[in-house]
């Protein structure tokens, strides 16, 4: 069983402080981002990969505490069928952890030159994606080597948050600046439940991670984590999704992974859907949900309790942490991944 430690690993420690920089740095920004998307009837997210997964959870956030309807693009319109499409009163929010990315700096500018106002959420200073915006929310997350993305993507979380602020919406900033304490947390836990779930997934060749509402970005993510670093065949589902069909695909051979907010109402139906699941013979593991998806599962690796509206940004650490360790488990390199680089350009 593999001992060492990796770059991922030291990257996944790094979140805390990378998250109070970067509210340190962005929160200041709230105002400018309120007069930018004042007109907005909409928000437009142009983003793919990791940064398409933090774009579900700004859709979500803003449709359910900021009154705006938010969706994400498709690419291919502007840069393989160049459409145009009247996006006056529409607020383009692009995501890229580089700002690098040509298709996503394209598409950007494409939705400027149909009307719509920009914003970037990028890692990048002085990227091409930041110096296109008209404001760009640029997180602290300082050089991350690992080609699988962790502090980037919860600081990308980080300033979606900032930017629901910004855009009126009805929540308690001091909630979100607790967050980078909920992660230490996290991060301080016995690594006795994370080893376990590692060591059940080790024998299987796929999985499904489910979650709903605020929590289906961490779905997604965690999907994508495991497919990249451990080359397990892995779908994020949201639960009514699963439901609808691909539930057949869980079995004892192939378990699900539920992703929750210890409260919020999803929260039923998560663990529901896990006690239907464990009936049915197959295994189920938990990240969060507190007692109630914890008794319903086989496994389970808690959460901080913290609102929902912010979970996400600490749910995602546990998969993280269990996508390292099953990754070194396998004898993979979760660093880099292969057919993997940092920056990927699509044509």
């Amino acid at each position: 069983m593999a001992t060492t430690t990796s770059v991922m690993r030291s990257e996944i420690a790094e979140q805390p402080e990378a998250l109070r920089a970067t509210l340190d740095g962005l929160m200041p920004l709230v105002p400018e981002t309120a007069a930018l998307g004042r007109e907005a009837r909409q928000v437009l997210f142009i983003a793919r990969g990791s940064s398409g997964n933090a774009a579900v959870y700004g859709s979500y956030l803003l449709q359910a505490y900021g009154g705006r309807l938010a969706t994400l693009a498709s690419p291919s319109i502007a840069t393989a069928y160049g459409a145009k499409i009247d996006l006056s009163g529409v607020l383009a929010v692009a995501i890229s952890q580089s700002g690098h990315t040509e298709e996503i700096v394209d598409t950007m500018t494409w939705a400027a030159d149909c009307g719509a106002r920009t914003l970037a959420i990028t890692n990048g200073t002085g990227s091409p994606l930041a110096q296109a915006a008209d404001l760009a929310l640029v997180t602290r997350a300082g050089s991350e080597l690992a080609v699988p993305a962790t502090k980037t993507y919860t600081t990308q979380l980080a300033a979606l948050a900032v930017l629901a602020l910004g855009l009126g919406s009805d929540l308690d900033p001091g909630e979100l600046a607790r967050v980078p304490e909920a992660i230490e947390q996290v991060l301080a836990q016995p690594a006795e439940q994370v080893e376990a779930i590692v060591e059940r997934l080790a024998g299987v060749q796929g999985a499904v991670i489910s979650g709903r509402g605020m929590a289906f970005s961490t779905a997604l993510e965690a999907a994508l984590k495991l497919k990249e670093a451990c080359y397990l065949h892995a779908m994020g589902l949201s639960y009514a999704d699963l439901l609808h069909g691909p539930i057949a695909v869980v079995d004892r051979d192939t378990p699900a992974l539920f992703v929750a907010a210890d409260s919020g109402p999803t929260l039923p139906g998560t663990v529901a859907l896990a006690e239907r699941v464990v009936a049915a013979g197959a295994p189920a593991y938990a990240i969060g949900g507190g007692a109630a998806l914890a008794s319903a599962c086989d496994l389970a690796v808690p959460a901080p309790e913290v609102p929902e509206w912010v979970a996400p940004i600490s749910l995602i650490v546990p998969a993280q942490l269990i996508t390292e360790r099953l990754a070194r488990r396998l004898g993979y390199n979760p660093d880099s991944p292969r057919g993997l680089g940092k920056v990927t350009q699509t044509a």
